[in-house]
C-alpha cells in the first residue's frame, strides 16, 4: 500500500485555489507528469464524472481514467482510478488559513501491481517528491 500526503500554503483565497485545482483541464499545467486530460463525461465536474489522463512516471507512459467519487466545492475532491495500471485514489482538500491564504493537501493512496509492485518500496518517496513539485507549481501559477 502506498499512502503519500503532501501540503502547501498558497497565498490566494480558497475559492481561487479550489476552483483551479479541481478543474481537470488545468492538470497538465501544474502536474509535472501529466501530459493530457480528456473529459469522458459532460462538464461540469460532478460525482460520477470521468477524466482520462496520460502521464509519464518512473520512465513509463501511463494512461488511466479517474472517476470523481466525492466532490464538495471549496473543501474536498476525491477521485479513484476506474481504469489504469493500478488502483489509486487521489484526494485534494483545501482549508482556509485567512482571507488570502489556503492550505492545499494532496494525498495519493493505492495498491501497486505488476512492475509498480516491484518498486513499491521506492514509490512512496518518488511520489512524495513529484507531488511536492506539483504543489509548488500550482502555488507558483496561482500566486503570479
Amino acid at each position: 500500500m502506498v499512502d503519500v500526503v503532501t501540503e502547501i500554503m498558497i497565498n490566494r483565497p480558497i475559492s481561487q485555489v479550489s476552483e483551479y485545482a479541481s478543474n481537470p483541464d488545468h492538470a497538465p499545467e501544474w502536474y509535472v507528469n501529466i501530459h493530457s486530460a480528456e473529459w469522458r463525461s459532460p462538464k461540469p465536474l460532478a460525482v460520477g464524472s470521468q477524466i482520462a489522463f496520460k502521464a509519464k512516471f518512473i520512465g513509463r507512459e501511463l494512461a488511466y481514467v479517474y472517476e470523481i467519487v466525492e466532490f464538495v466545492p471549496g473543501k474536498k475532491l476525491v477521485m479513484k482510478t476506474a481504469q489504469g495500471p493500478f488502483t489509486m485514489e487521489t484526494i485534494y482538500t483545501w482549508q482556509v488559513i485567512n482571507d488570502n491564504q489556503t492550505r492545499m493537501t494532496l494525498r495519493n493512496k493505492g495498491n501497486p501491481t505488476g512492475f509498480s509492485k516491484i518498486i513499491s518500496p521506492f514509490m512512496s518517496t518518488m511520489m512524495k517528491k513529484a507531488n511536492m513539485k506539483d504543489l509548488k507549481k500550482i502555488k507558483e501559477i496561482l500566486e503570479r
